[in-house]
Protein backbone atom coordinates (compact mmCIF):
# COMPACT_ATOMS: atom_id res chain seq x y z
CA UNK A 1 0.00 0.00 0.00
CA UNK A 2 3.09 2.60 0.70
CA UNK A 3 4.28 1.35 -2.64
CA UNK A 4 0.80 2.55 -4.02
CA UNK A 5 0.59 5.83 -2.71
CA UNK A 6 4.10 6.59 -3.09
CA UNK A 7 3.36 5.86 -7.40
CA UNK A 8 0.62 8.34 -7.11
CA UNK A 9 3.03 10.80 -5.76
CA UNK A 10 5.32 10.56 -7.91
CA UNK A 11 2.49 11.15 -10.98
CA UNK A 12 1.08 13.83 -9.67
CA UNK A 13 4.83 15.82 -9.37
CA UNK A 14 5.24 14.86 -12.85
CA UNK A 15 2.68 16.93 -13.70
CA UNK A 16 3.32 20.03 -11.30
CA UNK A 17 3.08 22.78 -13.66
CA UNK A 18 -0.83 22.68 -12.40
CA UNK A 19 -4.05 22.43 -14.46
CA UNK A 20 -6.07 25.26 -16.75
CA UNK A 21 -8.85 26.48 -15.08
CA UNK A 22 -12.08 25.18 -16.12
CA UNK A 23 -15.01 27.69 -17.32
CA UNK A 24 -16.46 26.70 -13.59
CA UNK A 25 -17.94 30.00 -12.51
CA UNK A 26 -20.39 29.97 -15.35
CA UNK A 27 -21.14 26.03 -15.20
CA UNK A 28 -22.01 26.91 -11.48
CA UNK A 29 -24.08 30.02 -12.09
CA UNK A 30 -26.30 27.55 -14.60
CA UNK A 31 -26.38 25.21 -11.77
CA UNK A 32 -27.70 27.49 -8.81
CA UNK A 33 -30.19 28.80 -11.77
CA UNK A 34 -31.52 25.25 -13.06
CA UNK A 35 -32.07 25.11 -9.23
CA UNK A 36 -33.33 28.20 -7.42
CA UNK A 37 -35.93 28.01 -10.86
CA UNK A 38 -37.26 24.60 -10.18
CA UNK A 39 -37.23 25.19 -6.59
CA UNK A 40 -39.99 28.36 -7.28
CA UNK A 41 -41.84 26.87 -10.41
CA UNK A 42 -42.09 23.00 -9.68
CA UNK A 43 -41.67 21.85 -6.34
CA UNK A 44 -44.74 23.58 -4.88
CA UNK A 45 -46.98 21.79 -7.10
CA UNK A 46 -45.32 18.47 -6.98
CA UNK A 47 -45.72 18.26 -3.32
CA UNK A 48 -49.22 19.62 -3.84
CA UNK A 49 -49.98 17.26 -5.59
CA UNK A 50 -49.34 13.01 -5.69
CA UNK A 51 -48.17 11.41 -8.59
CA UNK A 52 -50.85 8.95 -10.05
CA UNK A 53 -50.33 5.49 -9.77
CA UNK A 54 -48.88 4.07 -12.36
CA UNK A 55 -46.03 6.81 -12.65
CA UNK A 56 -45.18 5.85 -9.07
CA UNK A 57 -45.36 1.97 -10.03
CA UNK A 58 -42.76 3.00 -12.36
CA UNK A 59 -40.82 5.01 -10.37
CA UNK A 60 -40.45 2.26 -7.58
CA UNK A 61 -39.05 -0.35 -10.48
CA UNK A 62 -36.25 2.24 -11.63
CA UNK A 63 -35.29 3.67 -8.26
CA UNK A 64 -33.63 0.90 -6.95
CA UNK A 65 -30.50 1.67 -9.96
CA UNK A 66 -30.13 5.15 -7.85
CA UNK A 67 -28.72 2.75 -4.91
CA UNK A 68 -25.15 3.20 -4.32
CA UNK A 69 -24.13 -0.40 -2.63
CA UNK A 70 -24.36 -2.28 -6.32
CA UNK A 71 -22.18 0.61 -7.92
CA UNK A 72 -19.49 0.82 -4.97
CA UNK A 73 -19.51 -3.30 -5.07
CA UNK A 74 -18.92 -3.54 -8.56
CA UNK A 75 -16.40 -0.82 -8.20
CA UNK A 76 -14.35 -2.56 -6.24
CA UNK A 77 -14.92 -5.76 -7.88
CA UNK A 78 -13.32 -3.93 -11.10
CA UNK A 79 -10.43 -2.67 -9.32
CA UNK A 80 -9.21 -6.24 -7.66
CA UNK A 81 -10.27 -8.36 -11.50
CA UNK A 82 -7.95 -5.82 -12.64
CA UNK A 83 -5.12 -5.58 -10.09
CA UNK A 84 -5.03 -10.12 -10.26
CA UNK A 85 -5.38 -9.68 -14.32
CA UNK A 86 -2.59 -7.40 -14.67
CA UNK A 87 -0.66 -9.70 -12.44
CA UNK A 88 -1.01 -12.98 -14.25
CA UNK A 89 -1.39 -12.26 -17.72
CA UNK A 90 2.30 -11.62 -19.51
CA UNK A 91 1.90 -9.23 -22.49
CA UNK A 92 2.28 -5.57 -22.08
CA UNK A 93 -1.17 -5.02 -24.04
CA UNK A 94 -3.02 -7.70 -21.45
CA UNK A 95 -1.40 -6.01 -18.54
CA UNK A 96 -2.68 -2.38 -20.45
CA UNK A 97 -6.00 -3.69 -20.42
CA UNK A 98 -6.10 -5.09 -16.63
CA UNK A 99 -4.85 -1.72 -15.09
CA UNK A 100 -7.13 -0.15 -17.37
CA UNK A 101 -10.12 -1.94 -15.52
CA UNK A 102 -8.40 -1.31 -12.18
CA UNK A 103 -8.17 2.11 -12.59
CA UNK A 104 -11.80 2.39 -14.33
CA UNK A 105 -12.83 0.36 -10.61
CA UNK A 106 -10.82 2.83 -8.85
CA UNK A 107 -12.02 6.20 -10.52
CA UNK A 108 -16.37 5.06 -9.78
CA UNK A 109 -15.17 4.09 -6.25
CA UNK A 110 -14.27 7.46 -5.66
CA UNK A 111 -16.54 9.07 -7.99
CA UNK A 112 -19.79 7.25 -5.85
CA UNK A 113 -18.53 6.85 -2.29
CA UNK A 114 -16.82 10.17 -1.97
CA UNK A 115 -19.65 11.86 -3.52
CA UNK A 116 -22.70 9.99 -1.70
CA UNK A 117 -20.86 10.64 1.61
CA UNK A 118 -20.55 14.42 0.73
CA UNK A 119 -24.26 14.78 -0.63
CA UNK A 120 -25.39 12.67 2.62
CA UNK A 121 -23.59 15.30 4.94
CA UNK A 122 -24.97 18.33 3.06
CA UNK A 123 -28.82 17.03 3.35
CA UNK A 124 -28.07 16.81 7.09
CA UNK A 125 -26.75 19.98 7.66
CA UNK A 126 -29.22 21.67 5.43
CA UNK A 127 -32.47 19.72 6.86
CA UNK A 128 -35.25 20.50 4.16
CA UNK A 129 -38.19 18.42 4.78
CA UNK A 130 -39.54 16.42 2.13
CA UNK A 131 -42.11 16.56 -0.17
CA UNK A 132 -44.41 13.95 2.42
CA UNK A 133 -44.26 16.90 4.85
CA UNK A 134 -45.13 19.56 2.50
CA UNK A 135 -48.50 20.22 3.63
CA UNK A 136 -47.21 21.11 7.14
CA UNK A 137 -44.04 23.31 6.18
CA UNK A 138 -44.33 23.87 2.65
CA UNK A 139 -41.01 23.83 0.21
CA UNK A 140 -38.75 26.19 2.04
CA UNK A 141 -38.74 24.52 5.39
CA UNK A 142 -35.35 23.67 6.93
CA UNK A 143 -34.46 21.98 10.07
CA UNK A 144 -30.52 21.23 10.48
CA UNK A 145 -29.09 17.96 11.94
CA UNK A 146 -32.74 17.25 13.20
CA UNK A 147 -31.50 13.42 13.21
CA UNK A 148 -34.61 12.33 11.01
CA UNK A 149 -35.00 11.37 7.55
CA UNK A 150 -38.04 13.50 6.95
CA UNK A 151 -35.82 16.60 7.04
CA UNK A 152 -33.21 15.05 4.19
CA UNK A 153 -34.49 16.15 1.57
CA UNK A 154 -31.70 18.33 -0.45
CA UNK A 155 -30.04 17.57 -2.28
CA UNK A 156 -31.20 13.67 -3.21
CA UNK A 157 -28.84 11.06 -2.39
CA UNK A 158 -29.82 8.86 -5.31
CA UNK A 159 -29.69 11.55 -7.59
CA UNK A 160 -26.03 12.42 -6.62
CA UNK A 161 -24.82 8.84 -7.29
CA UNK A 162 -27.01 8.42 -10.63
CA UNK A 163 -24.95 11.96 -11.12
CA UNK A 164 -21.83 11.07 -10.53
CA UNK A 165 -21.87 7.74 -12.05
CA UNK A 166 -23.36 8.47 -15.19
CA UNK A 167 -21.24 11.38 -15.41
CA UNK A 168 -17.78 9.28 -14.93
CA UNK A 169 -19.28 7.17 -17.91
CA UNK A 170 -19.58 10.11 -20.09
CA UNK A 171 -16.42 11.12 -19.54
CA UNK A 172 -15.03 8.00 -19.95
CA UNK A 173 -17.03 6.97 -23.20
CA UNK A 174 -17.70 10.63 -24.25
CA UNK A 175 -19.35 8.93 -27.86
CA UNK A 176 -22.22 7.61 -25.34
CA UNK A 177 -22.57 10.82 -23.17
CA UNK A 178 -26.52 11.90 -24.36
CA UNK A 179 -27.27 8.27 -23.40
CA UNK A 180 -25.42 8.35 -20.27
CA UNK A 181 -27.14 11.87 -19.68
CA UNK A 182 -30.80 10.49 -20.79
CA UNK A 183 -30.47 7.53 -17.88
CA UNK A 184 -29.13 9.98 -15.30
CA UNK A 185 -32.03 12.52 -15.88
CA UNK A 186 -34.58 9.20 -15.95
CA UNK A 187 -33.02 7.72 -12.72
CA UNK A 188 -33.14 11.54 -10.87
CA UNK A 189 -36.37 11.99 -11.91
CA UNK A 190 -37.70 8.71 -10.26
CA UNK A 191 -37.46 10.02 -6.97
CA UNK A 192 -39.39 12.64 -7.87
CA UNK A 193 -42.30 9.88 -9.01
CA UNK A 194 -42.00 7.86 -5.56
CA UNK A 195 -42.30 11.34 -3.77
CA UNK A 196 -39.42 11.24 -1.86
CA UNK A 197 -37.79 14.60 -3.39
CA UNK A 198 -38.34 17.51 -5.02
CA UNK A 199 -37.52 18.26 -8.63
CA UNK A 200 -34.64 20.66 -6.91
CA UNK A 201 -33.34 17.96 -4.79
CA UNK A 202 -32.73 16.10 -8.05
CA UNK A 203 -31.57 18.66 -9.96
CA UNK A 204 -28.81 19.34 -7.31
CA UNK A 205 -28.00 16.03 -6.51
CA UNK A 206 -27.33 15.28 -10.38
CA UNK A 207 -25.09 18.03 -11.01
CA UNK A 208 -23.25 17.63 -7.19
CA UNK A 209 -22.76 14.37 -8.18
CA UNK A 210 -21.11 15.10 -11.87
CA UNK A 211 -18.99 18.30 -10.71
CA UNK A 212 -17.88 15.68 -8.24
CA UNK A 213 -16.49 13.32 -11.47
CA UNK A 214 -15.72 15.59 -13.32
CA UNK A 215 -13.06 17.02 -9.85
CA UNK A 216 -11.59 13.32 -9.77
CA UNK A 217 -11.08 13.02 -13.57
CA UNK A 218 -9.39 16.25 -13.10
CA UNK A 219 -7.30 14.80 -10.39
CA UNK A 220 -6.51 11.23 -12.03
CA UNK A 221 -5.53 13.25 -15.31
CA UNK A 222 -3.27 15.00 -13.12
CA UNK A 223 -1.97 11.90 -11.93
CA UNK A 224 -1.55 10.32 -15.39
CA UNK A 225 -4.48 7.97 -14.76
CA UNK A 226 -7.12 7.20 -17.58
CA UNK A 227 -7.46 10.87 -18.55
CA UNK A 228 -5.28 13.37 -20.01
CA UNK A 229 -5.71 17.47 -19.67
CA UNK A 230 -7.42 19.21 -22.70
CA UNK A 231 -5.29 22.88 -23.04
CA UNK A 232 -9.21 24.18 -21.60
CA UNK A 233 -8.28 21.80 -18.80
CA UNK A 234 -11.68 19.80 -19.74
CA UNK A 235 -10.56 15.85 -18.89
CA UNK A 236 -9.99 13.72 -22.00
CA UNK A 237 -10.55 9.75 -21.38
CA UNK A 238 -6.81 8.00 -22.88
CA UNK A 239 -6.93 5.61 -25.34
CA UNK A 240 -6.28 2.34 -24.58
CA UNK A 241 -3.83 1.33 -26.95
CA UNK A 242 -2.18 3.65 -28.39
CA UNK A 243 -0.48 3.30 -24.40
CA UNK A 244 -0.06 -0.75 -24.35
CA UNK A 245 3.18 -1.00 -24.71
CA UNK A 246 3.46 0.98 -22.05
CA UNK A 247 1.41 -0.42 -19.65
CA UNK A 248 2.60 1.66 -15.79
CA UNK A 249 1.13 4.25 -18.24
CA UNK A 250 -2.26 4.07 -17.46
Amino acid sequence: MRAFWASLNRRWRRNGAGMPPLRWQACLFVTLNAVILSMLLFDAPIGASEAPAPVKHLGEMLTGFGDSAWLIYISILLFFQGRAGYKLVKTARSKAQALYISWIGAYLFTTVVFSGLLANLLKRAIGRARPDHFHDYGIFSFTPFSGHAAFESFPSGHSTTVGAFFAAFALLFPRYRVAFIVCAIWLGMTRVMVGAHYPSDVIAGLAFGAWFSLLTAIVFARCGLLFKLAPDGWPLAKRLFPDAKKPGAL
